[in-house]
């Protein structure tokens, strides 16, 4: 479905939902649940007993509470803090126990096993597990009582890791939180939240809750993580028509849980190798395009070192986004784009695997979100068998399969997700085909190069005019055609 300057509109939200399980097909994924596993989840009814589970800890009085997007459903984990003498602060982060209604090998399970995650489009969410599980049974509901794995810590008066331990225990959701109501309280720009209200102590408790993550956030980046920003566009429809691309950006309230789960999946790792039991690690190696990231900073006036440097990279990324906030976005993901991709790698008790350049972190698993993503529910499996002194459910060559088939899953994801929010975009751009941009040039290799308008959050193929550009080159670019159908938009560079 191409089109050019002069055709109508075209209004169907239907169009991206199938170019969606079209794009999914094509890659692999599996847009639609097996007979089987709509089968088996008939005759799952209820959400696991919290009393049912042996050695689980009562930590429903604690008060938890959600925290994310508007629009979630499919709640994976709460927080909560407890202040403690000599300025320690202690941080527990409930994880929901999918694994307690998905079993290994179920059909259900082996759905979540072929995708491993949930693809989120721009017209439809596809979910890992059926919603019956993951925003009923296995979510973390308000004011539902739910087993889950705890993550326990203990921080000092800078925010620095001091103790922590991993456990089962019966946990209540008291306040399903958004993200960006949430943060403008916690940045004082309006009344406190009602749900925040409503909750005896909470108001001080997620006061607490931010100024540890706060100073856990400034502790890594000492350390040498990158404060990177990348501009996420999410399409907004009116009815049938898509009316806008709105930018979803970091705030406090994200920044809690981001640096939450940062520190929790740091813990999973080393509790798992502390007892001799394998893991799988997220990693993201030493970028192997840093000379031109050096190329980068030169031209900001900004000398890196010739060997890979995050705690040098952090200095010159904090330098640009106090000089220009307002396109250090762009500065980021062409960052981003040269460091290159993270895998999973499964690491054996006594092996060493690479660590997170990104996060400047040794030890790191995706350990978190197991609604939504299949590594996290193998690393529950794995926790939960350390918990409980059971054999270690998975052997080394089912990791080692399963590192290689998330990391191809989540990459083929990923590319669904980014070309129907192509589709999405080139559907609001069909009537500015001929008008001029400015653009930051975000990839550039043999198979071509690409570019991001700095006033629109779009992405899309330099057709014409690549000679001499390279990845953070800003040029000048001209719409030219955009097809809705593959998702592809494309300019020619101008001057």
């Amino acid at each position: 479905m191409k089109a050019t300057a002069g055709q109508p509109e075209i209004k169907n939200k239907t169009i991206l939902k199938d170019i969606a399980k079209r794009a999914m097909l094509q890659r692999g994924l599996l847009p639609e649940f097996s007979a089987a596993s709509i089968s088996e989840l008939e005759g799952i009814r209820a959400a696991a007993r919290p009393e049912d589970a042996s050695g689980a800890r009562d930590l429903r009085h604690m008060i938890w509470c959600s925290i994310d997007n508007d629009d979630s459903e499919d709640l994976d984990q709460l927080t909560v803090a407890e202040s403690l003498p000599e300025a320690r602060t202690r941080i527990l982060v409930a994880i929901a126990d999918v694994d307690s209604l998905v079993k290994k090998n179920s059909a259900i399970d082996k759905h979540a096993q072929h995708n491993t995650t949930s693809v989120y489009t721009a017209a439809q969410i596809f979910p890992m597990l059926p919603i019956k599980l993951s925003t009923d049974l296995t979510s973390l509901n308000l004011n539902q009582d739910r087993l889950a794995v705890v993550v326990d810590m203990t921080l000092d008066g800078q925010g620095k890791l001091m103790d922590s331990d991993v456990y089962r225990a019966a946990v209540r959701n008291h306040a399903k939180l958004a993200y960006n109501r949430l943060a403008s309280w916690l940045e004082g720009e309006t009344e406190m939240p009602e749900a925040v209200a409503a909750v005896e102590g909470l108001a001080e408790n997620l006061i607490l809750q931010d100024k540890a993550a706060q100073m856990m956030k400034s502790l890594r980046h000492q350390e040498g993580a990158l404060s990177l920003e990348t501009i996420e566009a999410k399409a907004v429809f009116k009815e049938d028509l898509i009316s806008d691309l709105q930018v979803e950006e970091t705030n406090r309230a994200k920044q809690i849980i981001e640096d939450f789960m940062i520190a929790a999946n740091g813990v999973t790792v080393r509790y798992l190798a502390a007892r001799g039991i394998p893991s799988l690690r997220r990693v993201v190696r030493v970028p192997r395009r840093w000379d031109r990231i050096v190329e980068i900073a030169a031209s900001h006036g900004f000398k890196l070192p010739k060997s890979p440097s995050p705690k040098k990279l952090e200095i010159f990324l904090t330098m640009m986004k106090k000089a220009d906030p307002l396109r250090f976005p762009d500065l980021s993901l062409a960052v981003i784009k040269l460091l290159g991709n993270g895998e999973y790698v499964a690491e054996m008790p006594g092996e060493e695997a690479p660590g997170h350049f990104g996060l400047a972190v040794k030890d790191y698993a995706h350990s978190t979100a197991p609604n939504r993503r299949y590594p996290d529910l193998i690393t529950q499996r794995l926790l939960k068998a350390a918990v409980e002194g059971r054999s270690v459910p998975y052997s080394q060559d089912e990791l080692e399969y399963l590192a290689d088939n998330c990391t191809r899953k989540e990459d083929a994801a990923v590319k669904v997700e980014r070309q129907v929010g192509k589709s999405a975009a080139a559907l609001l751009l069909l009537s500015r085909i001929g008008e001029r941009f400015s653009a930051m040039v975000t990839g550039a290799s043999e198979k071509g190069t690409w570019v991001r308008l700095l006033d629109i959050p779009v992405e899309g193929m330099l057709k014409s005019g690549s000679k001499g550009v390279d990845v953070g080159d800003q040029i000048e670019v001209e719409l030219i055609s955009v097809d809705v159908e593959q998702g592809f938009i494309d300019f020619k560079r101008l001057g």
